[in-house]
């Protein structure tokens, strides 16, 4: 019969009548275990190499084997973002010296039909009893005596940045010491997860973080890849259920150490003759989270937030439409903290363009007007993104999105995106209410519900085992045919689906460069090709060109490639910057759905880019445009209609609108969002996989986010849209709150020419970071910034660094307006410093109390300030600003006070 498990990661237990044999059944997934979405290496969620041991040591207690001989690992197990994994352990009877045998499967539980393979994650060999007698290490004499401290800070840092991307349950080291060849440390489970602890042999967030000691585990590996474990030998558990963990680890060869464990009393828990590491790189971890899946293929999704606990109050508003509206509002006496501009389109022609023109003029004004730096500009659609239901009802407030979040990339913090539902009766007040119950810059409303928007991975569900079938004997319109990408396609399209009849829509047609030799090719592969010149975003033309389709060939596909590439940052957008870019996407793709919409289509493809979702910055056209197709394509599947809209990453490709993005560009994308150049091949094996997608609007990129990850451990930001993908940990909300007011300390106890020297390296690194070199030397200060290679959207990148590590308020135009590293430094000294000697006044009082009470106070009695702050601190109002304090018991209570109550007290704050 069956029989519970008892255990977290087990859910049940069999016996086998005929070999004596055991077998473990469960199922793991995000929500059953939440706390495995703690524990995502390269990228995905990992079942830790301690969870396999942990699966294994527990068959061998239920089979009344005390030793686990040893335990191989032979693929990682992957926990899917969504759905879950079935699991079995298989014990094997017992041979003549009672020795068993044990293997760990899985199998996905989307793997397609019943006889779909298991995976082979480990196996495992168990033992009665010790092969030898083990002499245990003495852990009551702790710290262990003649031990180095060894400091840990800094350690999830260095962890992301080998690909460990470590939440709050497997942050768990405390303490680290080292004494010749032994590493000794403490381990400790959060709070929240000590209770859970008792059901677990050792848990298994516990054991892996003996592993990320500094000196021992994943810092200490040399070259590619993240190390997990391999091979377990002479396992052995003393005691059961350890929220707590000091450890010993002696180094027995390259990649092995040996351990000893012991609970928080000295208390033997496991101990481990050797456990030897090895490197796995990325593409094994990738193939492994789903080798049938395109690796490099995400969605958009809509996220249900819940409100946040200390929900703030409504915040008082006045709206605004126009761009004298913004002027008027900056030069009224006490601006309110929020202004919302209604941002909704008609069904005309022109309705994508009027709208963004209109929200365009009030985001400039918004940004370039004095007194507004406090408040924040509201942009309320009303069913411009496919939030809650899926359903776009304003493809043109899709364009306010793709430009706005350019808007927003570029100036944090200034201007906040909120969709309202389409049926609300007053939009701006829920709104409003939205923004109180949630910190984020984008927002849709569907009725009392929140979402948010986040990158994830296309898997499962998302991409059905069903291959796209598009008509052989039918015709596939590709417009922008010519081009790099449009010939792409059609090659794909002829050698992948067997299509053999093609028009290729262009404006320059057969006149464009390599249109004969991609006929040639096209007609050698056995397809009817026509390549014609065409506008298509004028409309008669348009009909024409559909006019042409034989009807013996019927119309079955459309490629929408066609497309114009504007940059520049979004103070430099005009309206008609806007409608050059909106005529080849937005008028082009409009008038085909309106012209097809009677047709029996296979499919409907248009080329978006991923600046309409994300990393729009110094691309507000091009992303507004791109994102009134993203929002066309929803409403069109809405519609019961093909449509489909993939919003591009970088190509890697040496012609066509891809070859326009320069290296800065790249750098930048790479650095802020982990984008990097996608191999033309790959490409089409993402366009053959989305075809399959359910849903309107798919993101093919190459992400390496590495990077991204790095940045957060040590403190970053993680753009808004990423953080489904990198989600900061405990450690990171820690050194964001510990680095507020560290420039300010620092500078003021230089001398003035020290801090102007400070102030040039900082300007120095931020620069040579914004271009993406590995130091500042690249970054001279006398230098010219135009001469380095600054441009309008780097410039702005500048900015906003420098305007995070100073507080000050800065404008875009800082490089412009101080041209090389020396005069903007001297510009950051005034400001800073505007009597040459002390901060400005107008510097935040509470980051002073927090600098001031970051001090050790031997550093107040080094400096001889420890007297005077003493007494200042024991004043009344009204005493002398000298003196004693004449009363023993004031005198030994402000003695017993640390450095915050005393700072607190000396400032005043009673």
């Amino acid at each position: 019969g069956q029989a519970a498990a008892d255990h977290p990661l087990l859910g049940a237990m069999v016996e086998l009548p005929h070999s004596d044999g055991l077998v473990f059944t469960s199922r793991l997934s995000l929500k059953a275990q939440p706390w495995l979405a703690d524990h995502r290496v390269g990228g995905v969620v990992l079942v830790p190499g301690t969870g396999l041991l942990e699966l294994a040591v527990r068959a061998g207690d239920e089979a009344g084997c005390g030793v686990l001989e040893e335990l191989v690992t032979e693929a990682p197990l992957v926990v899917p973002e969504h759905g879950g994994i079935r699991v079995q352990v298989a014990v094997g009877g017992p041979d003549e010296t009672g020795s068993r045998t044990v293997e760990i499967y899985s199998r996905r539980e989307d793997a397609p039909g019943d006889g779909a393979a298991w995976t082979r994650h480990a196996t495992a060999t168990l033992t009665i009893a010790p092969t030898a007698p083990q002499q245990g290490f003495d852990f009551t004499a702790w710290p262990p005596p003649g031990a180095s401290v060894v400091e840990p800070a800094g350690l999830q840092a260095e962890l992301a940045e080998r690909g460990y991307e470590y939440g709050p349950a497997f942050q768990g080291v405390r303490a680290v010491w080292r004494r010749g060849d032994e590493v000794f440390a403490e381990v400790a489970l959060p709070e929240e997860h000590r209770e859970e602890a008792g059901r677990f042999c050792v848990h298994p967030a516990l054991l892996e973080a003996v592993l990320n000691v500094p000196s021992v585990g994943a810092v200490e590996a040399e070259g590619d890849g993240v190390r997990q474990p391999l091979d377990w030998n002479g396992v052995v558990l003393h005691a059961v259920g350890a929220s707590a963990l000091r450890v010993r680890l002696l180094s027995a060869g390259p990649d092995t150490v040996a351990l000893d464990a012991a609970d928080e009393t000295g208390g033997p828990v496991l101990s481990a003759q050797s456990l030897t590491l090895r490197a796995l790189t990325a593409e094994q971890l990738a193939s492994s989270a789903d080798p049938s899946a395109a690796r490099s293929l995400y969605v958009l999704d809509w996220t249900e937030t819940p409100p946040a606990q200390d929900a703030a109050p409504e915040p008082t508003w006045v709206p605004v439409s126009t761009a004298e509206d913004v002027t008027v509002l900056a030069g009224t006496e006490g601006v309110p903290p929020v202004a919302v501009m209604e941002a909704v389109g008609g069904d005309g022609e022109a309705a994508a363009l009027d709208l963004a023109s209109r929200v365009l003029a009030v985001v400039q004004a918004w940004l370039i007007t004095d007194g507004l730096a406090e408040s924040r500009l509201v942009v309320a659609t009303r069913g411009a993104v496919p939030a809650g239901d899926g359903v776009v009802t304003d493809p043109a407030g899709s364009a306010v999105w793709g430009l706005v979040r350019a808007a927003q990339a570029e100036n944090p913090d200034r201007i906040v995106l909120v969709d309202a539902d389409p049926a609300s009766a007053d939009a701006a007040t829920a709104v409003v209410a939205a923004l109180a119950r949630v910190d984020e810059p984008q927002i849709a409303v569907r009725g009392t519900v929140l979402f948010v928007p986040r990158l994830a991975r296309a898997t499962g569900d998302l991409l059905p085992d069903t291959p796209s079938e598009i008509g052989a004997h039918g015709t596939v319109l590709v417009t922008g045919g010519t081009g790099s990408l449009g010939a792409l396609a059609a090659r794909h399209l002829v050698t992948r689906y067997g299509v053999r009849h093609l028009i290729l829509a262009s404006r320059r047609g057969p006149d464009a460069e390599g249109a004969e030799e991609l006929a040639a090719e096209l007609t050698a592969l056995g397809a009817a090709v026509e390549i014609t010149a065409c506008d298509v975003s004028d409309r008669g033309q348009a009909e024409a060109l559909l006019a042409k389709v034989p009807e013996e060939h019927p119309l079955r596909g459309v490629v929408h490639t066609a497309g114009v590439l504007d940059a520049g940052v979004i103070g430099t957008v005009t309206p008609e910057r806007l409608a050059r870019v909106f005529a080849p996407k937005v008028d082009a793709v409009r008038h085909l759905d309106e012209l097809t919409r009677s047709l029996a289509l296979d499919v409907f493809v248009v080329y978006s880019s991923v600046s309409a979702v994300f990393m729009g910055a110094g691309s507000g056209s091009y992303a507004a445009a791109n994102a009134y197709l993203d929002g066309l394509m929803a409403q069109r599947r809405a519609a019961g209609l093909p449509g489909l809209s993939l919003a591009w990453g970088l190509w890697e490709q040496t012609d066509g609108m891809a070859a326009n993005t320069d290296d800065l560009v790249r750098s930048r994308m790479n650095r802020r969002g982990g984008l990097q150049a996608m191999p033309l091949t790959e490409g089409m094996e993402l366009f053959h996989s989305a075809l399959r997608a359910t849903q309107s609007l798919l993101v093919p990129a190459k992400l390496d986010l590495r990077g991204v990850r790095a940045e957060a451990a040590a403190g970053g930001e993680i753009p808004h849209m990423l953080r489904g993908l990198v989600r900061p940990g405990r450690q990171t909300a820690r050194a964001a709150s510990t680095q507020d007011g560290e420039l300010l300390r620092r500078l003021a106890g230089l001398q003035a020419a020290d801090r102007e020297k400070a102030l040039i390296d900082l300007v120095r690194a931020q620069a040579a970071s914004v271009l993406g070199h590995d130091g500042p030397d690249g970054v001279r200060a006398d230098t010219a910034f135009r001469e380095t290679g600054f441009d309008s959207l780097t410039s702005v990148e500048l900015r906003n660094r420098l305007r995070a590590a100073t507080g000050l308020q800065l404008p875009a135009t800082l490089v412009f307006d101080y041209p090389n590293p020396r005069a903007l430094a001297r510009h950051l000294h005034t400001e800073l410093f505007p009597d040459g000697g002390t901060a400005a006044q107008d510097v935040d009082e509470d980051r002073l109390r927090r600098v001031l009470a970051s001090l050790p106070l031997d550093r107040f009695r080094a400096a001889g300030l420890m007297d005077a702050l003493v007494k200042l601190a024991a004043l009344d109002d009204g005493a002398p600003a000298v003196g004693v304090l004449d009363d023993p018991d004031e005198e030994r209570a402000v003695a017993e006070l640390d450095v915050d109550d005393l700072v607190q007290l000396a400032l005043g704050d009673n």
